[in-house]
């Protein structure tokens, strides 16, 4: 018989020491994000959600705009994930957030809802800007914004990439003014030295894949350079996969405020059994994962998806 342990907490911490904390390297594997629905095809075939949920709370409990509500029925989502029950309600609160969580764990759709349900959009004016590291996924966080917008007809949204004519983007910018940007820091970062991108009035800065842009040198740059032209009073959300310690330092100098932003890191530990059966630990702390290992004797460990913590007040 196994024994299934369920430890899932928020933790308010006014201090904490990195190395109490489970460091998680994500395995080189296929990634289950929800794929975005094609646009203006009613014949398209419906995409699934098809994260991992352990809440049987739903999304009408995060009190989202009835649009939102609609645009998700629509892709077929019935409970959130765990780091969208985590994150969603920080996030639609304003305030800003850091969160590490494996690929297929639905956090796109964290920033994608919650800048949603906060936008209120102003004609001519960009007031959301997610930036990260690649053409491709510039592109899928766009459909996402899409498809959750679809019953938001007056949000506009735009992605710029390198790779295509600058022109189209900057004669985009002066004709139809998106109020939500997707783009690449490269691209972003011309635009916005040419003055047709105007960075004034964003209210909600996203990085997606933070690790991969800061970690790099030349796209750390480019995102500073971008950050300084953006109001200093704004919601920063930053997510990634994985998330070296020491670049949790760094990730602190792009909040609002360092000392007061909300860390969401999301692990799930599995021990492999006789006959395929599992056990599945939801641990906080290395201590509380070593402790259960060493409980369970010789039986294999494999470190999956699914642990969460939320550290408000300090950035561990």
């Amino acid at each position: 018989m196994w024994t299934f342990f369920l430890c899932c907490c928020t933790v308010g911490v006014s201090v904490m020491d990195d190395e109490q904390l489970l460091d998680y390297e994500e395995e080189q594997e296929e990634t289950h994000e929800p794929k975005a629905a094609e646009n203006g095809s009613g014949d398209a075939k419906k995409i699934k959600g098809n994260y991992a949920s352990i809440h049987s709370s739903g999304f009408r409990d995060f009190l989202l705009k009835p649009e939102l509500l609609r645009a998700i029925i629509d892709c077929g989502f019935e409970h959130p994930s765990e780091v969208q029950h985590e994150c969603i309600p920080q996030a639609i609160l304003g305030m800003d957030i850091v969160c590490q969580a494996k690929s297929g764990m639905g956090k796109t759709a964290v920033f994608v809802l919650a800048t949603l349900q906060q936008l209120e959009p102003v004609d001519g004016e960009v007031s959301v800007l997610v930036m990260c590291h690649t053409r491709e996924l510039a592109f899928q966080i766009s459909k996402e914004y899409e498809r959750f917008s679809k019953y938001l007809s007056a949000i506009k949204v735009a992605v710029f990439f390198g790779g295509m004519p600058i022109k189209k983007d900057e004669e985009l910018l002066r004709t139809n003014c998106p109020h939500i940007v997707v783009g690449t820091p490269g691209r972003t970062l011309a635009l916005a030295r040419s003055g047709k991108l105007k960075l004034d009035k964003i209210k909600y800065f996203v990085l997606d894949e933070c690790d991969k842009m800061i970690g790099d040198a030349d796209m750390r740059r480019d995102v500073q350079e971008i950050v300084k032209m953006t109001p200093q009073e704004k919601q920063v959300m930053m997510f990634s996969a994985t998330l070296p310690k020491e670049l949790r330092i760094v990730c602190k100098k792009f909040m609002q405020d360092e000392r007061n932003c909300v860390f969401v890191v999301c692990f799930l530990f599995r021990w492999s059994g006789i006959n395929g059966a599992e056990a599945v630990v939801i641990a906080k702390f290395k201590a509380t994962r070593d402790a259960t290992q060493a409980s369970m004797g010789d039986r294999s460990m494999s470190q999956d998806v699914l642990w969460t913590s939320t550290f408000a007040n300090n950035l561990p």
